[in-house]
């Protein structure tokens, strides 16, 4: 170690950290480190990179716990053990004090999933379109493909297929403040469009060529979440729901609709039908329903009955 170099203060030596990745790593991650040094404490910021303990590094990581969910405590700790690695090879100290640290765990349950049933749907599509209805459409497509919020994003009107069988080609997606890039399971999926929805989809592709994007705001720009949900006061008219729950609606709806669970994990692109599982069990499958229809009949048989 070389203790001239160790005195440096923390918030400067992340700054000199922070640009030394500027391009060696994806922009979503370095756009993340770079928000954990905007979170970053004066106390911690402002002492010597030699000079940090695991004591200092735990502080910071409980007052984090405070204010944010556990997930991202874990993420911006693991952020911050990577700059403190590279003080370490830069021989600023001679050891990684976050090793020494953990976070807290939260007991706050977890939101689960909560997707509408159809006709809950098709009442909270009208209440969308008093307000916009385009925007009713658009979480219409959500709820019937399961596409998840960034790749309907990136959809191109080239990905609308009409023959044989009418099919968005799921390519890419375009998380928000980030290039497009390949779909989460890297894979491409074709995704079919029933027929109270294909319409809808050519509507939004009409008059467009193959390579402009095929979903957009009502004023023709780039879909934003945070617009889009404000202006249609998704608060409300989501009854509660995050938008994500549209891909599981359309898992569910599928399922009651018939379609077999291999064909749902196959639409969802998911890696096992163990996943999909989920949604059979959410929904209660045939030994659920024979088992149910077993109590309802009690005391039909002989058996007690209620006074």
């Amino acid at each position: 170690m070389d203790p001239r170099a160790g005195a440096i203060t923390v918030r400067k030596a992340y700054a000199i950290y922070l640009e030394s990745r500027r391009h060696t790593v994806a922009v979503k991650t370095w756009m993340t480190d770079a928000e954990m040094g905007r979170l970053m404490s004066p106390t911690l910021g402002n002492l010597h990179v030699g000079r940090v303990s695991d004591r200092e590094v735990q502080r910071v990581l409980d007052n984090w716990s405070r204010t944010y969910a556990e997930s991202s405590v874990r993420r911006f700790r693991a952020n911050l053990s990577g700059f403190f690695s590279w003080a370490v090879r830069e021989r600023m100290r001679i050891d990684n004090p976050v090793a020494r640290t953990r976070v807290a765990r939260q007991r706050q349950p977890t939101q689960g999933m909560l997707p509408f049933i159809e006709s809950e749907l098709e009442e909270v599509r009208q209440t969308v379109a008093a307000y916009d209805d385009h925007a009713a459409d658009v979480v219409w497509l959500l709820a019937w493909t399961g596409l998840r919020w960034s790749e309907v994003r990136e959809l191109r009107v080239g990905d609308l297929i009409e023959v044989p069988i009418p099919r968005l080609v799921v390519r890419r997606s375009a998380p928000e403040t980030v290039d497009a890039k390949p779909t989460k399971s890297g894979r491409t999926r074709h995704v079919p469009l029933p027929d109270h929805l294909l319409p809808v989809v050519q509507a939004m592709a009409d008059g467009k060529e193959a390579g402009e994007l095929l979903v957009m705001s009502s004023s023709g720009t780039r879909l934003h979440a945070a617009r889009f949900k404000r202006s249609i006061d998704w608060s409300t008219t989501g009854r509660g729901r995050r938008v994500h729950d549209l891909r599981h609606t359309a898992a569910c709806l599928w399922l009651a609709a018939g379609v077999p669970a291999s064909t749902v994990q196959a639409w969802l692109v998911h890696s096992s039908l163990q996943t999909t599982q989920i949604y059979v069990h959410y929904r209660g499958d045939s030994a659920d329903r024979a088992a149910l229809d077993v109590l309802n009949r009690r005391g039909s048989a002989g058996g007690a009955r209620p006074d």
